[in-house]
C-alpha cells in the first residue's frame, strides 16, 4: 500500500472551495492519509504555494502529528500546540496555523498539501519557521505524500 494523502473538500488537482480560502471561511480543510510506513514515529505537514510572485510562500505547517493518527479534521484550531501533542508554526503571514490561498487576481495558483512520515519525533518548540522544520526534518523523512489544489480569484 502507498503512502496517499486526501481531502473530502476537492478532488485531487481541482479547484479549493472558497470555504477554505482568505475569501470565505479561511479553516483548514479535512485531511485523511493511510499507507504509512513501517517505522513512523511522527508526521509533518507543510502546505504552500509554489506559484506566488515572490517564490514559495507557506500557508501551513504542522509537525509531531502522531503515527497512529490517520486524518485532521477541518478547521485545525490556530494554536501552538494541539490537543494531540501536535505543534504548529508560522507561516508565511508571520501567524501560527493554516491561513487559506490568497492569490492575487489572475491565474490560479497550486497549492500542495506535502505530508511526511518521520522516523523521529522532532520537539520543535510551537511557533517555528518552516527553515526550523525542514531543518529538523532532514535526515528523518522516510516517505513523503501529495495532495494538490487550485485556486485563482
Amino acid at each position: 500500500m502507498s503512502f496517499t494523502l486526501k481531502t473530502t473538500a476537492f478532488p485531487q488537482g481541482q479547484t479549493i472551495p472558497q470555504k477554505y480560502t482568505c475569501s470565505g471561511e479561511d479553516i483548514s480543510p479535512a485531511l485523511t492519509w493511510e499507507g504509512a510506513p513501517a517505522g513512523t514515529q511522527s508526521l509533518a505537514l507543510i502546505a504552500d504555494d509554489p506559484d506566488a510572485q515572490g517564490g514559495t510562500w507557506t500557508h501551513w505547517i504542522l509537525w509531531d502529528i502522531p503515527p497512529g493518527k490517520n486524518q485532521l479534521s477541518e478547521n485545525i484550531a490556530k494554536t501552538g500546540t494541539l490537543d494531540d501533542g501536535a505543534r504548529q508554526g508560522s507561516n508565511d503571514f508571520k501567524r501560527v496555523g493554516y491561513v487559506g490561498p490568497c492569490p492575487p487576481p489572475g491565474k490560479p495558483h497550486r497549492y500542495f498539501f506535502k505530508l511526511y512520515a518521520l522516523d523521529a519525533k522532532l520537539d520543535l518548540k510551537a511557533g517555528a519557521s518552516r527553515n526550523e522544520l525542514e531543518r529538523a526534518m532532514k535526515g528523518h523523512v522516510l516517505e513523503q505524500a501529495e495532495l494538490m489544489g487550485k485556486y485563482g480569484r
